[in-house]
């Protein structure tokens, strides 16, 4: 299969471009993060595909985040802007090279309303979440996080 020249967001050299958030809220002076629950049976962090309209990577990560978990009441934490590539192959058996951008980002809401994209979420301590996510990239960008939050206090 060819790579698609899509060019959103500078996404040229991918066949597919998603944003999503690290989002994560405090709990007695500790992060906890939120994880969904996929149908494949993974547990990662809310993402979804650029769409046309979406203005810029936040836009696209926010809406995601609001339809996926029904939370748009965030803020964003300067300094943190993580890239992961990776290919799959889709539901036609074609290879795809895909990029996601995450943004860590704050809220004070604890309620989830999960979108029928997901089974389940949960809020977890980072240790907890570390080990609740499936993948070696999820669990960087935990690590990244974590690092970013440490260095503010």
């Amino acid at each position: 299969m060819g790579v698609k020249k899509r060019g959103i967001f500078g996404a040229s050299k991918y066949d597919e471009k998603s944003c999503g958030v690290v989002l994560f809220r405090e709990e007695k002076g500790e992060p906890q993060y939120l994880l969904l629950h996929y149908p494949g049976g993974h547990w990662d962090f809310p993402k979804g595909h650029v769409e046309v309209g979406d203005k810029d990577e936040h836009s696209t990560a926010l809406r995601e985040l609001l339809e996926e978990t029904g939370i748009a009441d965030v803020t964003f934490i300067d300094g943190y802007r993580e890239e992961i590539d990776y290919k799959f192959k889709n539901h036609k058996g074609q290879q795809v090279y895909k990029l996601v951008v995450f943004f860590l980002a704050k809220t004070e809401l604890k309620e989830v309303k999960v979108s029928h994209e997901h089974h389940d979420s949960i809020w977890l301590p980072f240790d907890a979440a570390y080990n609740k996510v499936t993948f070696d990239n999820a669990k960087q960008l935990l690590k990244r996080a974590k690092e970013i939050l440490s260095n503010a206090s």
